[in-house]
């Protein structure tokens, strides 16, 4: 394994979130500073992260139209300084009338007003994802008879780039220093990943072996998981990963992990993710769809630079596993 080995700076304890944090986000008008005034800035004082902040603490308890348009407004943020209250309504399958809802029920006079908060990142480069995501659509549009294998295998390749691009920018480094803390504060860590997720987990399990924690994968295998989760103890950690529509069966494990006092750290894609809402540290990850088919790219991205970062913390020394893979880094 070729883990870093330099010494690591700043490693003391946890880092707090709010010492990054700035003032208070200030909006255009009074009702959307009211709005935003009580709710605590991220990294880089945003008003739209501390408005999703919000919405994710109040979304179990939302109707389940302004649970549709909650996560529209969390997929779209880029856009929605552009986007019309019909094109909005369209899009959840809902009419205006409940997106006003969503605004009013967040503080905001209406749409317009919750809108402008949007608009103050678009003299801003849109993020490329969402550029991309546009692009393709207009590629489907025009007939995919057209399209080559190597045409198809650039539009591919082309999303998951734009993707890795998006997370790249948008990645909260003080969100993943207390990632990094958890599992370098953990005893044991438990991964837990079903069906497209599966591949990260193994990935996790098989890089975190090369640490001197105990480290078990929780497969699910012949529908054991429940068994697995008794080996769990309070100052255990578990990586959950799962995204849109969430597998049952991690959602399970999730529950049984805080249930035993574990803390959870969760790979998902949204904030309003049932992982979230019992996770200790949630990560985000956006992946590109094309022709209806997700990558992993961006996710696989952020576990392998979650483990570079935790062996940067532990400071690993390369220590292979056998003598054939003695000049063999990891991969």
């Amino acid at each position: 394994m070729n883990a870093p080995t330099r010494r690591r700076r700043n490693a003391g304890a946890p880092q707090d979130p709010a010492a990054d944090a700035g003032g208070p986000a200030v909006a255009t008008m009074d009702r959307a500073s009211a709005a935003t005034d009580d709710m605590p800035a991220t990294e880089g004082g945003s008003a739209v992260d501390a408005l999703l902040q919000r919405v994710s603490e109040a979304y179990d308890g939302l109707s389940r139209q302004l649970k549709l348009i909650a996560r529209h407004v969390e997929a779209h943020r880029d856009h929605l300084g552009l986007e019309g209250i019909q094109d909005v309504a369209a899009q959840c399958g809902v009419q205006p009338s409940a997106v006003v809802r969503f605004a009013k029920h967040f503080g905001f006079n209406g749409y317009s007003d919750l809108q402008r908060i949007f608009r103050e990142g678009l003299s801003r480069q849109i993020a490329p994802g969402r550029n991309y995501q546009a692009r393709i659509r207009e590629v489907i549009e025009h007939g995919v008879g057209a399209l080559s294998t190597g045409d198809i295998a650039q539009e591919f390749l082309a999303g998951s780039i734009a993707a890795m691009q998006e997370l790249q920018a948008g990645l909260d480094k003080v969100l993943l220093s207390q990632a990094v803390d958890l599992l370098a504060q953990a005893d044991a860590i438990w991964i837990a990943g079903s069906r497209r997720s599966f591949p990260v987990a193994t990935y996790l399990d098989y890089a975190l072996q090369h640490t001197d924690k105990r480290i078990g994968l929780v497969s699910a295998l012949g529908s054991m998981h429940e068994g697995q989760m008794r080996s769990v103890r309070p100052d255990d950690v578990l990586i959950a990963i799962s995204f849109a529509p969430y597998a049952d069966e991690t959602v399970q494990v999730v529950e049984a992990a805080r249930a035993r006092g574990a803390r959870v750290l969760a790979i998902t894609d949204s904030r309003m993710s049932p992982l979230a809402r019992d996770a200790a540290v949630t990560l985000l990850a956006h992946e590109g769809s094309t022709f209806g088919f997700r990558a992993l790219t961006s996710t696989m991205g952020l576990a392998q630079s979650l483990f570079i970062a935790l062996a940067y913390r532990l400071e690993l020394p390369y220590r292979p596993t056998t003598t054939a893979a003695a000049d063999k880094p990891l991969r």
